[in-house]
């Protein structure tokens, strides 16, 4: 495989900075967007590019939510020192993202190989667009939107955690759409299940990142078009994460599931037409 060049690596950055935390599927666009410009899409050196610039977006969570975030770590480290300030959902909470981040990890370990194989597939890209559409529609109807943040517990932070793993084996999911469909689903509001998603992502994206960096360098993407990618990718992200909380504090994920449903079927056409 040739390099990906800086041009190329700009597309990416903000295809990824726009759709990762979108319910609509970042790696799917992702690998919609390497079919179109000819860029092998289960290359290993692609599917590593698309885990390291994830770490842009990631890094435009922490900026964004940097409060939230130094207030989350100051209660558990508290915690750590004295038993009394453990009660303090803070506390607890900072535990909970961990353990909701080890089976993603344990499955990404152990799965690799079907990952970056097999699973790297634009049709499978595509039904799960479709499929995931039908789960967030449900979700969103069912769900009765009536706990917030201060409200979740150690089961809805493993369980919502947990679902990232539907994103990590069927690209084209989405994250954010499993995550934020299995919060609605246990009654969580849209704001609560939006940044709960943006919470969980942090350390399962950040060490996929890093994780897939030597790859990266060592297989034909070089550091330039990584750095570029992941800067875009930042800046991008950053306006997303703020357009994106005051969307759904005011409406429902019904335009992000017609959306997904087009984008499914388009493709599914390109597909089967030999286009892609």
């Amino acid at each position: 495989m040739s390099a990906i060049s800086i041009g190329q690596a700009v597309i990416l950055g903000a295809v990824e900075g726009v759709t990762e935390f979108l319910p609509i599927s970042s790696t799917g666009h992702l690998k919609i967007t390497e079919g179109l410009m000819g860029i092998p899409v289960d290359d290993h050196s692609v599917v590593g590019f698309s885990a390291v610039i994830q770490v842009g977006a990631i890094a435009a969570v922490l900026v964004y939510f940097f409060k939230d975030i130094v207030r989350i770590l100051t209660a558990w480290g508290r915690g750590l020192k004295d038993p009394e300030e453990r009660y303090h959902h803070d506390y607890k909470f900072a535990w909970w993202v961990i353990y909701a981040t080890i089976p993603i990890v344990v499955v990404g370990l152990a799965a690799k190989p079907l990952i970056q194989g097999p699973l790297a597939s634009l049709w499978v890209v595509a039904g799960s667009l479709i499929v995931g559409s039908g789960v967030m529609w449900a979700a969103d109807q069912m769900g009765r939107h009536k706990r917030g943040e201060d409200d979740t517990s150690f089961k809805d932070a493993m369980l919502v955690g947990s679902s990232q793993i539907l994103a990590l084996l069927f690209p084209g999911f989405s994250r954010s759409g499993a995550t934020m469909s299995t919060a609605l689903m246990l009654d969580l509001d849209r704001v609560a299940a939006t940044r709960l998603s943006f919470f969980l992502g942090i350390p399962a994206l950040t060490g996929a990142g890093i994780y897939e960096l030597k790859d990266a360098l060592g297989s034909g993407a070089g550091a330039a078009p990584l750095v570029v990618g992941t800067i875009v990718s930042f800046g991008v992200a950053y306006a997303s994460i703020a357009w994106l909380l005051k969307y759904v504090a005011r409406h429902s994920f019904n335009a992000f599931v017609v959306y997904r449903l087009v984008v499914g079927v388009l493709l599914l056409g390109l597909l089967t037409t030999g286009v892609l």
